[in-house]
C-alpha cells in the first residue's frame, strides 16, 4: 500500500494541497481530458450524477454543463470547502463528506457514477468499485479515471511507494472482482504525456 493510500494521511495531504489544487491539477488532469472523458458517457439533462472524490469540484464543473442533478462526495473537508465556494453551499450541487468505500446512498440511485483522480487514494479499491456498482442504476454507467502505471522502472518504484497506479490488466482484475461484466478502458493524457491516465467506463 502506498503512502497516500491511507485515509488519515490523505486528508492531511489534501488539507494543504487544496489551497493550490486547481493550479497543480491543470498540468495532470486537463479540461480537454475532462471533456473527452465526459464524452464517453452521453449524459442527458435529466440524469442524476454522483461525483465520488469530487475534490475541489473540477470534474463537477464539467459535468454541470450536461446536467444540474449532481451530488459530490469527498472525504476531505478542505477540498469540499473549495468546491462549495465554486457552487455555493446552498447551490445546485449537493455536497457530502463521506467515504468511497461506504457510500451513503441507497442502491440504484444514480444514472452515472463518476470518479476522477480518486481511486489512487482508496485503500481498498475493489470495495469502493463495488459501492459504485451498488448505487448506480441497472442501466447506468460508472466512469473511473486513475493513473496509468508508468513504463519506466524508476517511476514504477516511485509510484508504488506513493499511491495506486495500475495498468489495463490490473484494471480488468479490479472491475471483475467488483462484479462488473462489461467495461472498457481508454488511455488519456495531455500532449506531453498522452497515456498518463486510464479511464474505465463500466456498466453493472
Amino acid at each position: 500500500m502506498g503512502l497516500l493510500e491511507h485515509k488519515a494521511r490523505a486528508r492531511i495531504f489534501y488539507k494543504y494541497l487544496s489551497r493550490v489544487y486547481d493550479e497543480v491539477n491543470a498540468f495532470i488532469w486537463t479540461e480537454e481530458m475532462r471533456t473527452e472523458a465526459i464524452g464517453l458517457l452521453d449524459i442527458d439533462a435529466d440524469d442524476t450524477v454522483l461525483d465520488v472524490g469530487c475534490g475541489t469540484g473540477f470534474a463537477t464543473e464539467g459535468l454541470f454543463e450536461h446536467t444540474e442533478q449532481i451530488h459530490g462526495l469527498d472525504q476531505s473537508p478542505h477540498q469540499l470547502e473549495q468546491a462549495k465556494r465554486k457552487f455555493g453551499s446552498q447551490g445546485p450541487v449537493r455536497f457530502y463528506r463521506g467515504d468511497a468505500e461506504r457510500l451513503p446512498f441507497d442502491d440504484s440511485t444514480f444514472d452515472v457514477v463518476w470518479s476522477s483522480g480518486s481511486i489512487e487514494y482508496w485503500p481498498h479499491p475493489v470495495e469502493a468499485l463495488r459501492e459504485c456498482r451498488r448505487v448506480v442504476k441497472p442501466d447506468g454507467r460508472v466512469l473511473i479515471v486513475g493513473p496509468n502505471y508508468p513504463s519506466r522502472t524508476l517511476f514504477q518504484k516511485l509510484a508504488d511507494a506513493i499511491m495506486l497506479f495500475y495498468d489495463e490488466s490490473e484494471a480488468d482484475r479490479m472491475f471483475e472482482r467488483a462484479g462488473f461484466e462489461e467495461f472498457e478502458h481508454h488511455l488519456m493524457g495531455p500532449s506531453h504525456s498522452p497515456e498518463v491516465a486510464i479511464t474505465t467506463v463500466a456498466t453493472p
